[in-house]
């Protein structure tokens, strides 16, 4: 008997101590870099490669519903590994610029860079700095469409200009037959759906229109909607629901947010062949950007009227926006944890299996370091 009770506290200590080193291990890997190299982690974000540098409390965000799949990934992760509460709203881009400019925020995610006056309030809340714009997640903006009877669709600037600006109102109009031949395209109305939020995503998507077809798209564009007509929802998982529920309907979200019931257009833009929206082809299309920001503000400018062979043109990337000098003292440390994860190799693995597009290696080398003296 007495020698039963030592093995069972034997085997209870031993379980003890395995239990300790697990902990240890998903907390307290700290010399495994966030920058990519040497990290263990594999390309789901493991938690043991994240470096929490005494990151702890509350972090509050808002912005770009486009970003929201791949922040719930990434918040899980880090806040498994740091024990930190990361609450990020996704209400658009426009109200988490707004929020972070009148400091409520420890950082905000928007699909637009700041714009000059936008920088200028910054400053009010970054003591001594200003607001930074550093690109985080690339991706596609898909035009997702549900009828009927169609599994493949393509259409091109022209069309999808006259489409959203209630000029082509018929899915059998003689423009869309003739883009899809074969396609046994039905007699019914044209249901479009648009942003009712400010919209980051809106912003690119009409920059598209734009660049690609200025005589059909005369709007000045922005983050809030401008054409007349169509059906408005509140951010992208609020138009994607509309589109997935109606039939004859189309819209404009992210890649992540297609799901069964709707399918993704494909896009001729003079190129080869037409292109669908995916994490590669999105990546051919931001390859092609330049860094237009200065000092340590890395926005970008996009190429939307690439003809390149398998760039799909209508892409985005979100930033995240935080002070260069000036971040609140009680936040920074988990601040520049978060986005140290992120911008790693672990993080940016992340986003290709959630139908985003990770940013080129030259650009987030740039972010990599730009976090570091983030103060």
């Amino acid at each position: 008997m007495k020698l039963q009770r030592m093995n069972r506290r034997a085997i209870a200590l031993g379980a003890i101590a395995a239990s300790s080193a697990l902990v240890l291990t998903a907390c307290g890997s700290d010399d495994t870099s966030g920058g990519g190299s040497g990290s263990s982690a594999s390309a789901t974000g493991a938690a043991s490669s994240i470096k929490c540098d005494n990151a702890k409390g509350q972090l509050l965000s808002d912005g770009s519903s486009a970003q929201k799949n791949a922040i719930d990934a990434w918040v899980a992760q880090f806040s498994k590994a740091c024990g930190v509460q990361i609450n990020y709203k996704a209400g658009g881009s426009g109200a988490g610029v707004t929020s972070f400019t009148q400091g409520q925020l420890a950082f905000a995610g928007s699909d637009s860079a700041l714009k000059p006056e936008e920088v200028t309030a910054s400053k009010k809340v970054c003591s001594g700095g200003q607001g930074i714009d550093l690109p985080m997640v690339g991706g596609p903006i898909a035009v997702g469409y549900n009828l009927s009877g169609v599994d493949n669709l393509v259409l091109d600037a022209k069309t999808l200009a006259e489409i959203f600006d209630s000029k082509i109102t018929k899915w059998n109009d003689p423009a869309i037959k003739k883009l899809n031949p074969s396609a046994k395209l039905p007699d019914l109305k044209i249901q479009a759906f648009h942003r009712s939020d400010e919209s980051g995503t809106t912003d690119n998507f009409t920059k598209y229109l734009k660049a690609t077809a200025p005589n059909d798209w005369k709007y000045s564009g922005g983050k809030a909607w401008q054409a007349k007509g169509g059906q408005s929802a509140a951010q992208s998982s609020g138009v994607a629901a509309q589109v997935k529920q109606t039939n004859g309907a189309i819209g404009y979200f992210e890649l992540s947010y297609v799901a069964d019931g709707m399918k993704a257009v494909s896009i001729n833009t003079g190129a080869s062949a037409p292109v669908a929206p995916s994490s590669d082809s999105a990546s051919k299309a931001i390859a092609d950007a330049k860094v237009v920001g200065t000092g340590k503000d890395l926005s970008l400018e996009l190429n939307y009227a690439t003809k390149a062979d398998g760039a799909y043109p209508i892409t985005l990337v979100t930033y995240e926006i935080a002070c260069d000098k000036g971040n609140k003292a009680d936040t920074l440390p988990a601040t520049k944890a978060f986005l140290r994860y992120i911008a790693s190799e672990d993080g940016q693995n992340v986003l290709s299996g959630l139908k985003y597009a990770p940013i080129p290696a030259d650009i987030i080398a740039k972010v990599r370091t730009t976090i570091e003296g983030l103060s």
